[in-house]
């Protein structure tokens, strides 16, 4: 007798993929860059240090704009979806934490808190990051620590995004998710038993006014970069 059971569900749909590998993809950047103008050892390496610094900047400036473009042309009910489902925590989750490993929902606790410091160090990455850009050019934006916040973000950030990925490559599975978008329905049930797969909400054809927007968006965000690494290199 064949079983009716599907063999994958739904996990994530393409705005949540394309932001997921937008912001990983342009942290990979910025951390590697940044590790060059930080290290002294890679210094030495990397001898040319304008040009990673034009680098990391304009890898800032994509990141930005990037998205601030899949909030305007992506799913905006998936991203409201999975926002809440990300930001409220349960008496199921603080168990979690505790190592009791209740049932979960479509995020454990330890995903949950993953987003929630991903967030912060983002806010704190861009508000110090333009504050170092802005003091090297009047000294009144030269305030203390921030050179201190911007580097402790950065060692907090490399500890969370090894933890990340040493994780997502020991559960292919999971991994399955933000890759295909899919996840087996076998997985989902044992460690996401509170969950209800849905199928994925039809992606709403932009309006004109957000396609147009988007536009001087992506304009902005590359003629950013292109001063920024003009500047650097300048």
């Amino acid at each position: 007798m064949v079983s009716d059971a599907p063999l994958a569900v739904p996990r994530f749909d393409r705005t949540e993929r394309t932001l997921h590998w937008a912001h990983a993809g342009a942290f990979l950047v910025m951390l590697a860059t940044g590790l060059v103008l930080y290290l002294p050892i890679l210094a030495q390496v990397f001898s040319d240090r304008p040009l990673f610094k034009a680098l990391h900047l304009a890898a800032a400036a994509t990141w930005l704009s990037a998205l601030a473009l899949v909030a305007l042309l992506g799913n905006r009910r998936t991203l409201r979806r999975t926002r809440r489902d990300l930001d409220y925590f349960t008496a199921e989750d603080l168990r979690w934490l505790r190592r009791q490993h209740p049932p979960q929902g479509r995020f454990n606790a330890g995903q949950k808190a993953h987003a929630s410091v991903q967030a912060a160090l983002a806010l704190l990455f861009t508000v110090s990051g333009a504050l170092l850009w802005l003091g090297e050019r009047n000294t009144a934006f030269r305030l203390p620590g921030t050179i201190a916040l911007h580097d402790v973000a950065m060692f907090a950030a490399v500890v969370l995004v090894a933890g990340h990925i040493s994780m997502a490559l020991a559960t292919p599975a999971a991994l399955q998710g933000m890759v295909h978008g899919t996840m087996p329905a076998d997985w989902a049930a044992e460690h996401h038993a509170r969950w209800r797969p849905e199928p994925p909400a039809p992606e709403p054809r932009p309006r004109f006014a957000r396609v147009a927007l988007a536009i001087w968006v992506a304009g902005a965000g590359l003629a950013g970069a292109v001063l920024l690494a003009a500047d650097a290199l300048g």
